[in-house]
């Protein structure tokens, strides 16, 4: 016979959405900072470019 799971607690919820939300603020964070870097041209990420994919 099928039982219930117990419930999950919403300190217990709230810990796990909190620590996927962090996650992805510095991963929106990191991506901020790189666009940034490759707009002002003092990147040194190398990324390709249409005249790569040309020639």
């Amino acid at each position: 016979m099928a039982v219930p799971k117990k419930k999950t607690s919403k300190s217990k919820r709230d810990k796990r959405r909190a620590t996927w939300r962090h996650k992805a603020a510095v991963e929106a964070k990191k991506a901020l900072s790189l666009g940034k870097s490759i707009l002002s041209g003092r990147s040194t990420f190398v990324y390709p470019t249409d005249e790569d994919e040309e020639s």
